[in-house]
């Protein structure tokens, strides 16, 4: 229901002769599978109640204005974007250092079997809570069938 992201865990028995080139790749241009295994742009917790599903997500720093939270076929995506001070160029001129991240940060979760119409958003001390309603099972009701 949710999204997994797959462990992937890089030991190899066998001797590779290009783990050398491979290394020095990956230091200048990056990991190639870095979408894949990278952590997220932020962390969050989901549990499971009776009734609900609950996911948290760690968004310290951003201002509620700055949160958006969406639900489109089947898709939940939370979107945080971070404005930099030193955006304004006469600012930016008195940082010495500066390597807090700024931009917007997105994360995406596959909510069918939830009720989307009574999803419940709260943003408190940098957490963001929602509670998401579990569908209802559906019960076919038994029909009796006219013999002809």
């Amino acid at each position: 229901m949710f999204e997994i992201i797959p462990f992937t865990h890089r030991t190899h028995a066998a001797y590779n002769p290009f783990k050398e080139l491979d290394d020095i790749q990956r230091s200048f241009f990056g990991d190639p599978f870095f979408t894949r295994t990278a952590t997220p742009p932020f962390r969050t917790d989901i549990r499971e109640t009776e009734t609900d599903y609950v996911l948290e997500a760690d968004l310290p720093g951003f201002d509620k204005k700055d949160i958006s939270v969406e639900v489109q076929n089947d898709t939940l995506t939370i979107t945080a974007e971070r404005h930099s001070a030193h955006e304004n160029e006469d600012e930016k001129k008195q940082y010495v250092r500066c390597e807090r991240s700024y931009g917007s940060y997105t994360r995406s979760f596959d909510v069918s079997g939830i009720d989307s119409d009574a999803i419940r958003a709260k943003y408190e001390n940098g957490v963001l809570t929602l509670t998401m309603p579990k569908l209802a099972p559906v019960v076919p009701e038994p029909r009796k069938l006219t013999i002809d």
